[in-house]
């Protein structure tokens, strides 16, 4: 069976691979564009602090957290995954009760999250931490190098015979796949895939959730792109399908399924003026050839934050939008980083080590089109954030800042479903693609070859408008 993936990223890598190794003929179309989510991601596996009222969310990432280690295995390649466990801080040990009580009824189904427990000096596990704070330690929560895995995926497929196509993938409106030309480069095979290429959390009031994954409310992004030009803001949601007030939806007053849990939301840091680009001008992509077709008998979109701007040829109109994140990237020299906790907060940025004396901060939540810029404003909100929970790092070297796109599905959960009888969609993970990336890709990959993925996809079919 002939299989073409578009989309080189996490999901789109995991399906190849999985493709593969059920025998089935696979190409892969990656168009390597600026802001694609994977490169950027900061890589934290803790599915069981999110989506306490959304239990088809919750089971997506539960998912792919249980099953990364079998992963590893079966790749047998280092790619950055290690549980190092997760700290939920807070200012008031109060703050944390609701989120225990949710650890608690769901361990018995999760028990890989392993036993939770009180830390009354969370910066004994990571130094740079206030000692005004408390927390408690998920010990099952893990890290991992977002761009290694998606490497050592796509190396796999490779070696099982997969073919990598560098270039733009557009569809016709019966289904056919051409590929058209990279900046610089012909398109089809005359171009090589080059691992490690490419370019490269405001809460919800409704559902008590612990991370972050949508943007701040207008009332509370003081100085904000939406505070200051509440038109645009609107413009931006009606574009990707979000309009205020339609129910179900994601907008910037917050998403219903998203995560975040504090009693109020917390102003954004103040920035600029930002043009603010709908996702069709964004997204648009004109091309001075007519595409060279792949052959193929069935297709998955997993283009991310692409993925309703390719499918349009096929008459659905699908509601999926980009929503920025800003990341940075500092080193603490002579310190051993790689072993640090995850911090998640209540409040404010979240943090992770990596090996390197590596120190990730991370990310803004910006509803802004398809901008992947790194900008003076996101910096500002990365660092104010972080150092207010984390005044050890002041001292720490910037070494690298990281933008990405996360792709979200505006009718709230993760899009994972057949479009028609051959072409299969898998996007929408949003702030959640290292940890469902994989898993998604396995599923997606079942729905390609006619057989039965292992959990019900009806809760993440696709609603096309």
């Amino acid at each position: 069976m002939r299989v073409v993936v578009i989309g080189g990223g996490i999901v789109g890598a995991a399906a190849a691979y999985y493709l593969t190794g059920r025998g089935a003929s696979v190409t892969v179309v990656d168009g390597g564009y600026q802001g694609e989510a994977t490169q950027a991601g900061a890589g934290i596996v803790c599915p069981w602090v999110d989506h306490p009222e959304d239990d088809d969310w919750y089971r997506l990432n539960r998912e792919g957290a249980r099953a990364y280690p079998g992963l590893v295995e079966a790749l047998g390649e280092d790619f950055g995954y290690a549980k190092v466990g997760a700290l939920l801080v807070a200012e008031d040990p109060a703050e944390l009760e609701p989120v225990r009580s949710l650890l608690h009824r769901r361990y018995a189904d999760a028990p890989e999250m392993g036993e939770v427990v009180d830390v009354p000096a969370p910066a004994e596990l990571f130094p740079p931490l206030s000692d005004t704070l408390s927390a408690l330690l998920v010990p099952g929560a893990a890290r991992v190098d977002g761009r290694s895995v998606r490497d050592a995926l796509l190396n796999a497929a490779v070696a099982r015979g997969a073919r990598i196509h560098a270039g733009a993938a557009t569809l016709t409106p019966d289904g056919e796949v051409r590929v058209h030309a990279a900046a610089g480069a012909p398109s089809g095979e005359g171009r090589t895939w080059t691992p490690g290429g490419g370019t490269g959390q405001a809460r919800n009031e409704e559902t008590g959730s612990w991370r972050q994954a949508a943007p701040r409310g207008p009332a509370a992004a003081q100085g904000s792109e939406a505070a200051r030009d509440p038109g645009t803001a609107q413009s931006a949601r009606a574009a990707h399908g979000a309009e205020a007030g339609r129910p179900g939806s994601q907008t910037a007053q917050g998403s219903q399924t998203g995560p975040g849990w504090q009693a109020g939301p917390r102003p954004q840091a103040a920035r600029g003026p930002e043009v603010v680009r709908p996702v069709a001008a964004g997204a648009g992509r004109v091309f001075a050839d007519e595409g060279v077709p792949v052959e193929a008998d069935a297709v998955i979109v997993a283009g991310g934050a692409w993925t309703g701007e390719v499918c349009r040829p096929l008459g659905a109109e699908l509601p999926v939008f980009p929503r920025r994140g800003q990341i940075l990237h500092a080193t603490l020299e002579g310190v051993d980083t790689a072993w640090w906790p995850i911090v998640l907060p209540s409040d404010g940025p979240y943090l992770l080590g990596f090996p390197g004396s590596r120190v990730v901060i991370g990310a803004t939540v910006e509803d802004v089109g398809f901008a992947p810029r790194v900008t003076m404003g996101g910096l500002e909100e990365v660092l104010r954030a972080g150092l207010r929970i984390a005044p050890g790092l002041a001292g720490a070297t910037v070494t690298e800042t990281r933008v990405g796109l996360r792709p979200v599905y505006a009718p709230g959960r993760a899009l994972i479903g057949p479009l028609n009888s051959r072409v299969v969609v898998a996007t929408g993970l949003s702030a959640y693609g290292l940890t469902a990336g994989p898993y998604a890709g396995r599923l997606a990959a079942a729905l390609a070859l006619g057989e039965t993925p292992p959990i019900d996809l009806t809760p993440y079919a696709p609603t096309c408008l």
